[in-house]
């Protein structure tokens, strides 16, 4: 944790992100680390764990980082915490709350509100459409031989 804790002042310090780093660590020894990089890339899913999990994946050749923990500087937000889930890493370690994300001017509160209502009546009009098309295909996935299962 010290180590994620040391890129996230970093990171600020130098106005590169926001005040999140993650380290992903496998059999004891760090296999991957990233800071926040939201601003700097323009991209709102360069969160510190999206980044370390996409590292650490890559260097492992696989998607799954089972045998693996995360530190990461804050309680992940919901984006990171389903990466969290897809990846099956073993175990998270964070330092900061969302609440003292929240008083910094992080508040993922409203994405979690958001994920509790039906789709029709989220902020951001959610508009359900070919359904039966979209079905086909995952009949089609259902049926294709050799996939590779996640």
């Amino acid at each position: 944790m010290g180590r994620a804790l040391a890129l996230a002042l970093e990171n600020v310090r130098t106005l590169r992100g926001g005040p999140f780093a993650a380290v992903v660590v496998k059999d004891g020894g760090i296999l991957a680390e990233a800071v926040n990089r939201v601003t700097a890339l323009h991209d709102p899913t360069a969160h510190a764990e999206i980044l370390a999990i996409r590292e650490a994946c890559l260097k492992l050749g696989h998607f799954e980082l089972k045998g693996c923990e995360i530190y990461a500087t804050c309680e992940p937000c919901p984006m990171c915490l389903g990466a969290i889930y897809w990846a099956r890493v073993d175990k998270v370690y964070f330092a900061a709350t969302a609440a003292d994300a929240s008083k910094a001017g992080f508040d993922d509160s409203l994405i979690y509100r958001e994920l509790r209502r039906p789709a029709r009546g989220r902020r951001i009009p959610m508009i359900h459409m070919m359904h039966e098309e979209a079905r086909g295909v995952f009949a089609a996935w259902a049926k294709q031989q050799g996939k590779i299962r996640y």
